[in-house]
Order: structure tokens, then sequence, then C-alpha cells
């Protein structure tokens, strides 16, 4: 019997809403090594939901049915072939994780949102870099499918389940534990955490696919992250708040970066109508929160910037302001796409003339975005040059949007 539509809702938005939560109480009592079993005692247990909910109806406490289910399912796993005893109990002695040998399990609110942390600082582990840390990421700390993590890496499904075996064995020969690490070392983990949020963000925001959907779940759930993480003392830090308000301010333009068949809308031609009021409110208010203590991070600075880019007026004072942002932004961690935002910002506030020699130095010849900027600071004075760096640019761009974009711009200045 298929399941009715509002079903199908709900299973889609408690799995979204709980997957990570029973993950992360199944691995912080049986360890991380065991994160992959979890993982597949999840599903199971939302294939059962799916059967039983369909034939049966809802039940009264749908959440409470799953911790349940899922309770049982795990409980009769680890004790089959006394796998608890013989495997787990013993590799959990020397953590303070195993009170007792019982192999009970607590789906208790605070139980629930400690694991869940533990797990963000054990999947964001050093030992773990690039793209493999954000689809594990995806997979366990969100719930996101390997077809919607493919989707959003432009690649095939081998190649995320590569990825994320790769990163699974890791922990288990690394011996990653489930804890929260020391007091001292807080802050530092904690940059790691809100690195994979960052980097998780930009892939749907900037993201290289078309899906509409998936893009913005992207950004949703690094926005939810973050949200989580403004929920305990350890990490309720100014950069978190920081982070979130810069997230706020992008998100809040999600609708007017975009047109209706997918193409990409420039920041001067965006419709300022379709910018959320609330999201720019909400980014303000952490953007405020942040500003406590004495430490100013990256995600201050690109959240200043990004705030200015929700205000009204396009004048050489707001870029004057937004390019000494990015001179401290580049003073305080240098890379080359910072460098050429900041030579954008230059070229806005003092014009072409300045921007020009600064661009050139770049020579970011692999970045097609290297070369619309320079086809933009020579359109006026030299417009066949800037038509010969946009044919440039346009051979590295690798989405159709982008390269819709910079047809345009040839056509343009090929009829000036």
């Amino acid at each position: 019997m298929p399941t009715s539509p509002d079903t199908q809702f709900l299973l889609k938005q408690l799995f979204q809403q709980e997957f990570s939560k029973i993950v992360a109480v199944i691995s912080s009592r049986y360890g991380l090594a065991h994160v992959e079993i979890a993982e597949d005692l999840v599903s199971d247990t939302f294939l059962s939901a799916t059967e039983h909910w369909t034939t049966d109806g809802l039940p009264p406490n749908p959440t409470a049915w799953l911790y349940a289910v899922a309770k049982q399912k795990t409980l009769a796993h680890f004790r089959r072939e006394n796998i608890y005893a013989k495997k787990v109990a013993p590799a959990l002695t020397a953590s303070a994780e195993l009170a007792t040998s019982s192999p009970e399990i607590d789906f208790s609110p605070q139980y629930i949102r400690d694991s869940q942390l533990k797990l963000f600082f054990a999947i964001c582990t050093p030992l773990i870099a690039g793209e493999a840390q954000i689809a594990l990421a995806l997979r366990v700390l969100c719930g996101f499918g390997i077809d919607e993590i493919a989707m959003a890496f432009l690649t095939n499904k081998e190649t995320i389940n590569k990825r994320l075996v790769r990163a699974k064995a890791k922990l288990r020969t690394e011996g990653v534990r489930m804890e929260l690490p020391p007091e001292p070392e807080i802050a530092d983990r904690l940059n790691r955490v809100l690195h994979i949020i960052y980097l998780l963000f930009n892939e749907g925001y900037y993201s290289r696919t078309q899906d509409e959907v998936i893009r913005r779940e992207l950004c949703l759930e690094a926005m939810r992250l973050a949200l989580f993480l403004t929920e305990s003392e350890l990490t309720n830090r100014p950069e978190t708040q920081a982070l979130l308000a810069l997230m706020c301010f992008h998100a809040s333009r999600f609708d007017a970066r975009q047109t209706a068949d997918g193409g990409i809308v420039l920041y001067g031609q965006q419709d300022r109508r379709k910018w959320d009021a609330d999201l720019i409110a909400q980014g303000i208010q952490y953007l405020d929160r942040s500003a406590r203590g004495n430490r100013l991070s990256s995600y201050h600075l690109e959240a200043r910037i990004a705030q200015l880019h929700c205000l009204p007026g396009d004048g050489p004072d707001k870029w004057e302001k937004i390019l000494q942002l990015h001179n401290q932004l580049l003073m305080l961690q240098y890379s080359p796409a910072l460098a050429l935002n900041r030579t954008y910002a230059l070229y806005r506030a003092r014009g072409a003339a300045k921007a020009l020699p600064e661009a050139r130095k770049l020579q970011l010849e692999t970045n097609h975005f290297y070369w619309v900027l320079l086809a933009e600071l020579l359109q006026h004075t030299h417009p066949q040059e800037a038509i010969i760096y946009l044919k440039r640019a346009l051979e590295q761009a690798r989405t159709i949007p982008e390269q819709q974009l910079i047809h345009e711009r040839i056509d343009r200045l090929s009829k000036a």
C-alpha cells in the first residue's frame, strides 16, 4: 500500500530532524567505530516506520515511536552473538562514557544534545580533510542520502561511497572517540567545526549543481548546525554567532540570485524586493551578539561585508567600506578568492584605472572569475581585449548558467 502524501512529508521531516540524533546516541553508547552500523539501524527504523504507519496509521507520538523501535533494533543487533560483551564493552572500558556494563540506550533530550555535540567534534577531526569530511558531515550529521550527496558534489554514488568508506575507516584506525575536547582545546577544535559548516554552506550557496532543492537544503543544514552550536555554552562563542550572521545575510538574497529558468542574476541587477527582510534582521541580531569579547575572526569581517551588501544603495562610499573590510580580511587570512573579491571592491570604490594593475598582479589564470574581472575592468577602454578575456573565462566556466552569462557579455561587447 503506498504511503499518503502527508505520511511521506512527515517521514521526510522526521528523517531530517531525528536521523543524526539517533545515530549520535547509538554511536555515543557503542563507540564511533560502529557509526556505520548506527546509520544502518536508523535507516532500518525508518523503513519500519514507513511499513507500519502506512498500514496502521500514525502513532500518537511518532518521534517516541522511532526512538523505541531504534532502541529495540539496536539492542537486538548488539546482543546477537554477544557482540556487545565481546567487542563493544572491552573497547569502551577506558571511556568515561561507559558508566556501567549495561548497554541501555538513553534518548533523553540532554543525552541526545550531548551525543550530537560529541559526534560533531569527532567528525570534524583534522585527521579527515577536504570533501570527504563534508560528505561525512552531510551523511551522519544531516542525514543526506548517497544520491543527494553525489548530486551536491556533481559526482557519482561510487565516488561518494569511497569517500565515506575512507573517512569512516580513518575514524576507526585512528581510534577517534566521541568526546568533547578538553576546555583549553575547545577554541581550536571549534574553529575546525565552524570551517566545515562554512564549507557546507558555500557548497550550497555557490553550488555547481542546478538542483534548487539540493542547494537550499545544503545551506539550511549548515545554518541548522550552526544554530545547534549556539545552544551549548561550550560552543556558543562570538565566532559561532558571526558565522550564523554571515549565513543569514547570504541566504536572505537566495531568491534574488537566480532567474526562474536557473540563470544567474548579478548583485547589481537583483530585485531587492526578493531579499528576505526577516533573515537580514536575524543576521543583524547574530552579528550584534558576536561583538562580545576581543577576538576578531574572519567570520566577523565576512559577515559585516555581507551585511553591507544587504543595505540599499550601491555608491562608492559603500564600496569603500567593503574594500577596507577586505583589506582587514586579507591581513587575517590570505586566499586567491579573497584577493579577487578585494580587487573587485577596489574597482567599485575607486574605479577601473586603480583596480586594473592590482588585478593583473593576481595572475589567477586558472580561475574564470579572474578573466571575467579583467574583462569588466577593460570593457569601456579596450572592448576587444575584454572579449578575448571573456572567451578564456568561457573555456573555464563549469556550469551552464555561468557560461550563459559570459556569452551574454560577449554578445553585448561585440554589438557595442
